[in-house]
């Protein structure tokens, strides 16, 4: 015990790789290099981020889970590549034996839109259409596996409801089709969608969250709407290899909680389009547990396939 509290009040000795396994300029990167450079500008730590993108950020995952468990790696996970890439068969990772939590460090909502010429104007007409008609309205994703995707079948299993999904390679691809009509409705980030909400193009109808967004304050939540647990969001977590010792964990925890308490930080996120989030370590683990067997179940429940 004292030669582990002796360790963490000596760490860090050498720089830290901060691994982000996506490439340069999406939301996991701006994300990460937010909190590592806040993160040594606190503690004057020198932290590193290194883009080891991949197979849906399962390569970055997977140099993480096999680094040596010293304190010196971590990587920012996302539930995406940590959670739902095993349960697709996408990573050759276990999402809880072989990592260890540090903080969950942000996080930004899905919401459901439509286009402003839609006669869609509520999740009531949506669900009051869906059940009319199976498989007649064209629910518009990113693509097969992603967040979005995995949102809108929460969705249709908890309000017992079947669209057809239209899945895309990219936002991009998306949105026209939605502003064009030919799909009817689209689940994206709030950051994705925030631009189009703001011009009027696109019309929210509601958050997949536990709580409103304060970007989208006047929007409501589907829970709200009776859709009971239907939160899917995007969040974002730092984690270390298994075995890191506890001592160092709790170290990098409470600093990271630090940095994401500082209004800079929590501006800098929030102009990325999420959410400053924080927290123990033991709330981050409790979360990826029951992360799991929640997307588990709604996985199998629309026999989701990987595309890959």
């Amino acid at each position: 015990m004292l030669a582990s509290v002796a360790q963490a009040q000596q760490y860090p000795e050498k720089a830290i790789r901060m691994i982000v396994p996506f490439p340069p300029g999406g939301g996991t990167d701006v994300v990460s290099r937010i909190v590592a450079a806040k993160l040594g500008e606190l503690t004057g730590w020198t932290v590193v981020a290194e883009n080891k993108p991949g197979s849906g950020g399962s390569v970055g995952l997977g140099l993480a889970a096999k680094a040596k468990a010293d304190g010196y790696t971590i990587v920012m996970a996302q539930n995406a590549n940590l959670v739902i890439n095993p349960i697709l068969g996408k990573a050759n990772y276990d999402p809880i034996a072989d990592f260890q939590p540090i903080v969950l460090t942000a996080s930004a909502p899905q919401v459901l839109v439509v286009s402003k010429t839609s006669p869609i104007k509520s999740i009531k007409d949506l669900l009051t259409a869906a059940k009319a008609k199976p498989n007649a309205i064209k629910f518009a994703t990113p693509g097969v596996g992603t967040s979005s995707h995995l949102a809108g079948e929460l969705l249709q299993q908890r309000a017992e409801v079947k669209f057809m999904h239209v899945p895309y390679k990219g936002t991009s691809q998306a949105i026209p089709d939605l502003m064009g009509g030919r799909v009817d409705v689209y689940v994206a980030s709030v950051p994705s969608a925030m631009a189009h909400i703001q011009e009027g193009t696109m019309r929210p109808l509601a958050v997949f969250a536990d709580r409103r967004s304060s970007d989208l304050p006047d929007v409501p939540t589907l829970e709200e709407l009776g859709i009971k647990d239907s939160a899917a969001v995007t969040w974002w977590g730092m984690a270390a290899p298994a075995g890191t010792p506890d001592a160092i964990v709790k170290r990098l925890s409470t600093e990271i909680n630090r940095v994401l308490q500082l209004p800079d930080t929590k501006e800098k996120l929030k102009m990325a389009g999420a959410e400053a989030i924080g927290g123990t370590v033991q709330e981050f683990s409790a979360l990826i547990k029951s992360d799991v067997p929640k997307w588990t179940a709604v996985i199998k429940g629309a026999n989701v396939k990987s595309d890959d």
